[in-house]
C-alpha cells in the first residue's frame, strides 16, 4: 500500500526564502502551497536571519511535512554574499531538522534537469514545466517556483536518497 508523502521544498536567501510544499502519490504529484519568507533588509544580520528562521518554522509547523529538500548553495564572486547566502541556508537546514525532517540536499543543475530535463535552463521554463507537472500550482514569484521544483526533484530522487541515509544511520 502506497503512501501520501508531503514534502517542502526550501530555496534560501538572505532577502526572500521561497518554500514550496506538494504531495507525491507513486509517480503522481499535488501542489498544497508555496509562498515566500522575507526579511527586512534595513535590519541587523541576526534579526534578519530571525525572521526567516520564525516564518518559515510557522510554515513547517502549519503544513507539517514527512520530508524536506533544500537547494545547495553556489559560490559567486562575491565571498560576503555568498557567506551571507550560507548562513541563510543553514536556518533553511535547521529548521526542518529541528521539526525531525531529513533534509536532502539538490545543486541548482539537478534541480533543473528534475523539472525541465536538462540542467542549465532559464526561469521561464521552469515555470512552464511546474504548471505542466502541476495545473493547480499557484507561486508568486521565482523563489516560490524554484522551492516547488526543489520539492519535485526530491520527488523524483527520494527513495535514492532516503536509501543512502537510511545507510549511513544504520
Amino acid at each position: 500500500m502506497q503512501t501520501t508523502i508531503r514534502i517542502i521544498g526550501i530555496d534560501p536567501g538572505l532577502r526572500r526564502t521561497g518554500w514550496g510544499i506538494i504531495e507525491t502519490l507513486g509517480n503522481s504529484l499535488r501542489f498544497v502551497a508555496s509562498g515566500t519568507v522575507t526579511s527586512d533588509g534595513e535590519m541587523d544580520l541576526a534579526s534578519r536571519l530571525c525572521q526567516l528562521h520564525d516564518g518559515l518554522a510557522e510554515v513547517v509547523h502549519g503544513s507539517q511535512p514527512h520530508e524536506a529538500a533544500v537547494e545547495q548553495t553556489f559560490v559567486n564572486k562575491d565571498a560576503t554574499a555568498t557567506l551571507k547566502l550560507g548562513q541563510a541556508r543553514g536556518i533553511a537546514m535547521l529548521v526542518p531538522a529541528r521539526a525531525g525532517l531529513r533534509v536532502a540536499e539538490y545543486a541548482p543543475n539537478a534541480v533543473k534537469k528534475a523539472v525541465i530535463g536538462v540542467g542549465h535552463g532559464e526561469k521561464q521554463q521552469i515555470h512552464m514545466m511546474l504548471k505542466v507537472l502541476m495545473p493547480k500550482a499557484e507561486f508568486k514569484g521565482n523563489d516560490a517556483a524554484d522551492a516547488l521544483a526543489i520539492a519535485i526533484c526530491h520527488a523524483h530522487n527520494r527513495q535514492t536518497v532516503t536509501s543512502r541515509l537510511a545507510a549511513l544511520a544504520g
